[in-house]
């Protein structure tokens, strides 16, 4: 890890990430909270939350077809400042008092659709910094930086949304006022780390992707660009059990966890926004501690790499459904730390794997399309999990919870994930740098 962030690039890079990451999580908070104070309505969270899925998911196949085509540099810049105009506006908006439902909804789209061209150019710029001997430390140094931002963002944006939360009796949290500073200094902060987050990007500098295969892609229609990371895909069956095994994981954890927490903060813990920010701290810590194993512990023997992987994942589905029965902030906070750490290492034991062996110029479109196994069915998991958890809560938990580990139980007796450490890997490092 040491080696890995003596790189000029990959510390431009970890300083950008870290600084976008952090304000998101602002944002994450901010959200959820403003939505359940306006309306009290825990499906008015989940719809919201699902609309900023809706763009993600239909456009981020195009976002990296997109970066395969140009660059994942410049994919990352563009987001983040159509980010900052989006999020900046809400802050004006939230602190003003002017802010309404329907406003969060298109704010949402817009906020998605640039999420679908950040996610490919972030999962597939590190392997044009850094040489492939060095992608399991650059993940896990990346990413480690990114959960502690997680595990940091969550607890301040509750703890500032409480201590600003305080309002007279029967005063709306509609008009101006100390009820709506906190969540407007949340949405601030976000578009501010944002824009910082920009000149650090523009520091980077890429190493080229094959020539012969860049020109080919540049040639090619964007339709024609995606079908062909699609044909790779599908015609590796390991990687099509992966997508599966992905899509099952987010959609049975993403809408019980950022709907469900904050309806529970609200219900059933005392501490209300601070629980919420506190439990979703706790994730990121875990996931923290996960990718800080990911690069220190040997690495996993390639016979037994796609049963032990799995084998963690089924653990999260136990973990969930205990969640179900948290009966305080504190346990609740105990079991996502643990969820946590089982996804951390995970993730980036995949992602490492995906990209020794896929070639770099085919990297984006297949990161597109994992990304769209993980959030293509989130908005349909939170507009779920809004309605379940008004019919039975401790049942949404066991449901979704049980389901997850059957699905990867059944995936996991395929002789190609058990196998998978044993796949043929890339061996091709960067060559010089550009500015592109």
């Amino acid at each position: 890890m040491l080696g890995v962030l003596a790189l000029p690039n990959f510390r431009w890079l970890w300083i950008a990430e870290a600084t976008s990451v952090l304000g998101s999580q602002f944002y994450l908070i901010a959200l959820p909270w403003l939505v359940l104070k306006l309306t009290e309505d825990p499906f008015a969270v989940g719809t919201v939350m699902a609309l900023a899925g809706i763009p993600r998911a239909m456009f981020i196949l195009l976002g990296g077809a997109l970066t395969d085509r140009f660059s994942p540099k410049n994919l990352l810049i563009v987001s983040n400042i159509a980010r900052t105009v989006v999020v900046g506006l809400l802050a004006a908006l939230v602190l003003s008092g002017q802010i309404e439902l329907w406003m969060l909804y298109l704010m949402a789209l817009v906020f998605g659709l640039a999420d679908a061209f950040f996610f490919p150019a972030q999962m597939s710029i590190l392997p044009r910094i850094v040489s492939s001997d060095m992608l399991l430390a650059g993940n896990s140094l990346a990413a480690g930086t990114i959960q502690l931002s997680i595990a940091v963002g969550p607890a301040l944006a509750g703890l500032l949304i409480a201590v600003f939360s305080g309002r007279p009796e029967g005063a709306s949290i509609l008009k101006p006022g100390p009820a709506m500073t906190g969540l407007g200094l949340a949405f601030g902060i976000n578009a501010a780390c944002f824009l910082a987050s920009i000149p650090a990007l523009l520091l980077v500098r890429l190493s080229p992707t094959n020539g012969s295969e860049e020109s080919q892609a540049a040639g090619s229609g964007v339709i024609l660009s995606i079908a062909q990371g699609l044909r790779y895909i599908f015609t590796d069956k390991t990687l099509r059990l992966l997508l599966i095994v992905t899509a099952a994981s987010h959609f049975f954890i993403e809408g019980p966890i950022f709907v469900g927490v904050p309806v529970l903060a609200e219900t059933r813990f005392t501490q209300g926004a601070a629980a919420f920010g506190a439990i979703i701290s706790a994730l990121g810590a875990g996931l923290l501690m996960g990718t800080i194993l990911a690069g220190t512990l040997p690495r996993l023997p390639a016979r037994r790499m796609g049963m032990v992987l799995l084998l963690i994942i089924s653990a999260t589905g136990l973990l969930l459904m205990l969640f179900g029965f948290a009966g305080s902030t504190e346990v609740a906070a105990m079991i996502v730390l643990a969820m946590g750490l089982a996804q951390g290492y995970v993730a980036i034991q995949y992602s490492t794997w995906i990209q020794s062996r896929t070639p770099s110029e085919l990297l984006g479109r297949v990161f597109g399309m994992m990304m769209f196994a993980s959030i293509g069915l989130i908005p349909v998991s939170q507009a779920l999990t809004g309605v379940l958890i008004k019919v039975h809560t401790l049942g949404l938990f066991l449901g979704a919870g049980s389901l997850l580990t059957i699905i990867v139980f059944l995936v996991a007796i395929r002789p190609e994930v058990r196998s998978m450490g044993l796949a043929e890997k890339k061996k091709d490092r960067p060559g010089p740098l550009s500015p592109a």
